[in-house]
């Protein structure tokens, strides 16, 4: 039996839809729940599959997860955490899992973690995060396919300059020194939403951080943290996806619950191709008649253009008239969607990490896998824009990022439906 999203497309989209917590901020503030002594709530949680992933390391490390499906609500006691070392068969799905590192090392002064997985995009490594631990005083064992890091004494805060601003680091590391002895200052960090996200949560059970956004984040370690309430950010990663949906299809949509200073890029682009993108304090509104120009984008760590959007973008490019670059910087394997886009007859050439896009006409409906996340989401949007019947395959990637995505986009008057073959 295989899954895939049959999508009618050529039909513009019109409505508001909006967007859910963001898969990117809740996995680690859920990965952070385990430094409390007393329990945590999350509100407003997405049902995503790596939401669920997540939930069941913590579990196997002791925290004890209730699950509120009807009110998107999850409670956490980490009272006790039992174990030290995560599943391999859990971290081998989702890269994420990672993330227990800190507050295992913070809570339990050991980790044992398998190396970790996910989305095929390339080689993201671990040795940011190992080294930050290492400046901590933690010392770091690698056997055969796991990394153990100890610190029997405690780990102990240190100036940290990571090589590159990593956000997986940056959080691991924050959570690591939020309960370190002494002051711990991140140079170098990562300034993504998400961060700013997590340190709200660790700062209302009592740690001590700041600079979240900034390049660097100076924490100074407590001795305990209280469990807190916390309700997670909206997906920019999402809400940018229906911004290139509308975009593509024509239409008239109002994005709910999109932050558009945690969009200026995307809407900046949007706005240089001829698509009418409108702001307000509780979304953003996108009116296009499909007829847009070609653009150049380059990705970079935030505030720049997010990796996370290039292939929805890239796909945006495919119909836009004159020809279109799209240079990749964060990530080195991330255009396994060119061939995808190719065959619905997309006109795109690979330079190293450079693509180029000559926009044609109209795409044409055909099959294609999602071979990551967000090339499931682009070949979604493609899928819309398109003339007659697409099938995306592989539907489990874009079950780890979009909560609803069919729902949601059947309410913007999409022809879209999940089957069965």
């Amino acid at each position: 039996m295989l899954e895939k999203l049959v999508i009618n497309g050529g039909k513009p989209l019109n409505g508001r839809v909006r967007v859910s917590s963001a898969k990117n901020a809740v996995l680690p503030i859920i990965a952070a729940t385990m430094l409390a002594s007393t329990p945590s709530r999350l509100v407003e949680v997405p049902h995503l599959e790596d939401v669920h992933t997540i939930c069941e390391v913590i579990s196997a490390l002791g925290v004890k997860v209730t699950k509120d499906e009807a009110n998107q609500e999850i409670r956490f006691d980490a009272s006790e955490i039992t174990a030290t070392e995560a599943p391999y068969e859990l971290v081998r799905r989702m890269r994420a899992s990672f993330l227990v590192m800190g507050p295992l090392l913070a809570r339990r002064r050991e980790a044992r973690i398998s190396l970790p997985g996910g989305c095929a995009i390339g080689s993201r490594p671990i040795d940011l995060h190992l080294k930050a631990f290492e400046a901590l005083g933690a010392t770091i064992e690698m056997g055969d396919g796991y990394v153990l890091a100890s610190a029997p004494e405690g780990l102990k805060g240190n100036q940290i300059y990571l090589d590159f601003p990593s956000v997986g680091a940056t959080e691991n590391v924050i959570m690591a020194a939020s309960m370190a002895e002494g002051k711990t200052i991140i140079e170098n960090a990562a300034e993504e939403p998400e961060i700013v996200d997590l340190v709200t949560y660790l700062n209302s059970m009592g740690a001590d951080i700041r600079g979240a956004g900034t390049n660097v984040i100076r924490i100074q370690g407590v001795k305990e943290l209280k469990g807190a309430t916390h309700t997670v950010i909206p997906d920019r990663i999402e809400a940018g996806t229906y911004l290139i949906a509308a975009a593509m299809a024509g239409g008239d949509v109002y994005v709910e619950n999109a932050l558009s200073e945690h969009l200026k890029p995307v809407v900046a682009k949007l706005k240089e191709a001829g698509v009418t993108v409108q702001e307000d304090v509780d979304g953003i509104r996108v009116i296009s008649d499909g007829n847009v120009k070609a653009v150049d984008i380059k990705t970079l760590p935030y505030p720049g253009f997010p990796t996370d959007m290039q292939a929805q973008f890239m796909a945006f490019t495919t119909i836009a008239k004159g020809t279109s670059t799209v240079m990749e910087t964060v990530f080195e394997n991330r255009f396994m969607h060119v061939d995808e886009l190719k065959k619905m007859g997309a006109q795109i050439r690979i330079e190293e990490r450079r693509a180029i896009v000559d926009g044609v006409p109209k795409l044409k409906g055909t099959e294609v896998r999602a071979t990551d996340l967000r090339a499931g989401a682009a070949l979604v949007c493609a899928g819309l824009a398109a003339e007659g019947v697409t099938k995306v395959t592989q539907l489990s990637h874009i079950d780890r990022g979009y909560d609803n995505l069919v729902g949601k986009l059947k309410g913007l008057g999409a022809d879209i439906v999940r089957v069965d073959e």
